[in-house]
C-alpha cells in the first residue's frame, strides 16, 4: 500500500511504516535543516520541500494512506471555531484539506498529550469532528499511548488519531502491546565510553566521531532544567527525548541530582564531571532509530531537534503493522462474503 507523509521531519513515522511493508512514495517537509537527512535516509521517497500551504491537492499522489503530525498549537481559536491565526495552527486545516481531496483508505495523525487538558476539550472535540467528516467520512479511533510500552526505552506520551474510511466498513482497534520493558542499559550501554563534546559554538565534530552522531551539546543548564531530577538509572527508561538539545536528559552514568529545596536541585558535589547530556546518537537509539540512519547537520542542536520531534520508529512500526493487518483482514472478509 502506498502512503504519503506530511510534516515528515527526519522520518521516524515514515520508517516505521516502511518497516511494516508500506511504500512511502511522497513526503513533505518545509524545514531546510532536515532535507539532507530525510533524502539520504529515504532515497526512494520523493521529498516536496514546500510548505503544505503552497501545495495543491492535485500535486499530491493518490495513495492508500496519509500520515503525519499536523501542528495544532492554537487550541483556543480552534475550540471557538474562529479560525486559527497562528500559522502553525493553520497547518492542521491543510492536513484536513489533503485528507478530503485524496480520500485514502486510512490516515494516522500524531500530536502532543497537552491537547487532552480540560481547557482544550472543545478544540479537541471539533478536531475529531473534522476528521470524522472529511470527505465521505472516517471512522475515528483516538488513544493516548506511551512509547515505553511499545519496545521503546523511553517515557513518551502522545495522542494518536487513526481514521478508516467509512465505506470500508470497520473501525481501527488499538492493539495492546506485549513487549518487555526496554531499559537504558539495553539501548545505549555500549556507547557510554566514546562520546565527544560538540565543538565550540556547539558545532558538529563531523567524521571525527567514532560512532555516527555520537556527540553531545555543551553549555550551562537553565534554572528550569535544574528544578527537577534529569537523570534516569541504567535499569530505567529514559525521560522524554525533547526537540531542544539543552533539555536533553543527563546520561545515566551520573547519580541522580541532589534535592536542595522545592524546584531546586544540584549535581552531586564531586561528581559533576559525570553529568553530560545524552548524545545525539544516544537520543536516536532511545527513539529507536537504527544506527545506519545518519543525521546531517552543522550544529548539534539541529540533530536533537530532528530526533526529538520524531515518532519513535518502533512505535510507528507497531501502529503501521496493526493498520495493515486490520485493513487486509477486512478485505479478506469482504472477498469471502462476495464469494458466498
Amino acid at each position: 500500500m502506498n502512503v504519503v507523509s506530511f510534516f515528515a521531519g527526519a522520518g521516524g513515522l515514515d520508517l516505521g511504516f516502511q518497516n511494516a511493508g508500506f511504500d512511502v512514495i511522497w513526503a513533505n517537509e518545509y524545514d531546510k535543516e532536515i532535507w539532507e537527512t530525510y533524502e539520504k535516509n529515504h532515497p526512494k521517497t520523493i521529498l516536496d520541500r514546500r510548505s503544505i500551504i503552497d501545495i495543491s491537492t492535485d500535486e499530491v499522489p493518490d495513495c492508500d494512506g496519509i500520515i503525519g503530525g499536523p501542528p495544532c498549537q492554537s487550541w483556543s481559536e480552534a475550540g471557538a471555531m474562529k479560525g486559527i491565526k497562528d500559522k502553525r495552527g493553520q497547518l492542521f486545516f491543510d492536513f484536513i484539506r489533503m485528507l478530503e481531496a485524496k480520500q485514502p483508505k486510512f490516515f494516522l495523525a500524531e500530536n502532543v498529550s497537552g491537547m487532552l487538558l480540560n481547557r482544550h476539550s472543545e478544540a479537541l472535540f471539533n478536531i475529531k469532528e473534522m476528521f470524522k467528516n472529511a470527505g465521505i467520512g472516517y471512522e475515528l479511533s483516538f488513544e493516548l499511548l506511551n512509547a515505553a510500552n511499545y519496545n521503546v526505552p523511553q517515557d513518551r506520551k502522545r495522542v494518536f488519531f487513526v481514521g478508516i474510511r467509512k465505506d470500508l466498513g470497520f473501525k481501527f482497534k488499538f492493539q495492546k502491546p506485549s513487549f518487555e520493558k526496554v531499559t537504558l542499559t539495553d539501548a545505549i550501554s555500549d556507547l557510554k565510553c566514546n562520546a565527544l563534546a560538540a565543538q565550540e559554538g556547539n558545532k558538529t565534530n563531523g567524521r571525527k566521531c567514532e560512532f555516527p552522531n555520537h556527540e553531545y551539546m555543551t553549555g550551562g543548564f537553565s534554572t528550569i532544567f535544574m528544578s527537577r531530577n534529569r537523570v534516569r538509572n541504567w535499569d530505567e527508561q529514559s525521560y522524554t527525548i525533547q526537540a531542544g538539545g539543552r533539555h536533553a536528559p543527563i546520561h545515566p552514568q551520573a547519580p541522580k541530582m541532589k534535592f536542595i529545596e522545592q524546584n531546586k536541585r544540584i549535581f552531586v558535589p564531586g561528581k559533576e564531571h559525570l553529568y553530560r547530556r545524552l548524545s545525539v546518537r544516544e537520543c536516536a537509539r532511545i527513539q529507536t532509530f537504527p544506527d545506519d540512519f545518519i543525521f546531517y547537520y552543522t550544529k548539534v542542536a539541529a540533530g536533537y531537534k530532528m530526533i526529538g520531534n520524531a515518532v519513535p520508529v518502533n512505535l510507528a512500526y507497531f501502529l503501521a503493522r496493526s493498520i495493515r493487518e486490520q485493513i487486509m483482514m477486512n478485505e479478506t472478509v469482504e472477498l469471502k462474503s462476495l464469494a458466498v
